[in-house]
């Protein structure tokens, strides 16, 4: 079996929205590492979030940004080549964080094993780390059920479709925030929404209130202030808003998340921050409850994917320029 891997990497640091020319591919011999407890593995599919533009410049949850040909953060689903811990066996789907690569050795304690009765790709989309926030968000912070009426935005992209689906199926509705008729229409066609509002069209807000008249219960929020701001607005007395994800403040030129209280005190709203990482101990729970759903048809995702490691920084500037539709992969093998 072959040791050399390619790897992206960092081409020069990054201050600004990242672009394609900032990753460059470098070919790496992998050793095995001493003792026990490694899995080698190789990729089949690479995860791309809107945290990781943040991410490597050194702008997310006080993490410092990679040096330019360290690895980059971004989690896979592989299948492991060789094992040194008997719970894993060659041939075990895993799910782990291994930089963008197509071949690395990992400790088996970072990896989690996985069904290969289900595609590979949706344990980083519906069944990973996205669908695990959409989950923690709706129905153990906000804690939805059937008479609940959901706002959320980025309802396009696999968090926000993922909370809306997650509401439906609990027996609540939702109406989704996106951009563009092609999104608008996933949400709505495929993920199963009550309605889905264009925000890049003029009176978006107008058609948003009346959506969801006399006014929502719970507003989860990935964009940032100014989407916010008429979350806030459409929100009954007592709703409940999860703040999730802030995409349009991770640009360089950006500015900070700020938003007036006062509705807040008025709405007499209950605010949840969500930090993903909290839930991480708690993934089986939601894999158990979501699996069958996926198997039913309950619970689906988009996919745009690009072909190769050779692809994976345009597929990146696509996600970060909102230019993506679903969920952001690079098929890796």
């Amino acid at each position: 079996m072959t040791n050399i891997a390619r790897e992206v990497v960092l081409a020069r640091p990054v201050t600004a929205v990242p672009v394609a020319a900032d990753f460059t591919v470098v070919t790496r011999e992998r050793r095995q590492p001493e003792g026990e407890g490694w899995l080698k593995v190789r990729p089949l599919f690479l995860s791309l979030d809107p945290y990781i533009g943040a991410r490597i410049r050194g702008r997310h949850m006080g993490e410092p940004a990679p040096a330019p040909g360290e690895p980059l953060p971004g989690f896979c689903v592989a299948e492991v080549e060789e094992s040194c811990d008997p719970a894993f066996a060659p041939g075990d789907r895993v799910v782990t964080e291994a930089g963008w690569t197509d071949l690395v050795w990992v400790r088996s304690e970072t990896a989690r094993k996985v069904s290969s009765d289900i595609a590979a790709s949706l344990y980083l989309s519906v069944l990973g780390m996205p669908g695990l926030a959409a989950w923690a968000g709706i129905t153990q912070l906000a804690k939805a059920g059937a008479d609940d009426l959901l706002t959320v935005n980025a309802a396009a992209g696999t968090v926000g479709g993922v909370a809306g689906q997650i509401t439906r199926n609990l027996g609540g509705r939702a109406v989704g925030i996106a951009s563009g008729s092609e999104k608008c229409g996933l949400v709505v066609d495929r993920y199963g929404f009550d309605a889905c509002i264009d925000y890049c069209t003029e009176g978006w807000e107008i058609r948003l209130a009346s959506a969801v008249a006399p006014g929502s219960t719970i507003h989860f929020e990935n964009v940032g202030a100014s989407q916010l701001a008429a979350g806030i607005r459409n929100l009954n007395l007592y709703g409940r808003i999860v703040l999730c994800g802030l995409a349009e403040h991770y640009h360089a030129d950006a500015g900070p998340a700020v938003t007036a209280i006062g509705p807040l005190l008025g709405k007499r709203a209950a605010v949840f921050g969500l930090v993903v990482y909290d839930f991480y101990p708690r993934w089986a729970e939601w894999t158990a409850l979501a699996e069958p759903w996926v198997k039913a048809g309950r619970l689906t995702i988009a996919e745009d994917i690009g072909q190769g490691l050779d692809n994976a920084g345009a597929q990146l500037e696509k996600l970060v320029r909102g230019e993506n539709v679903g969920k952001t992969l690079v098929r890796v093998a």
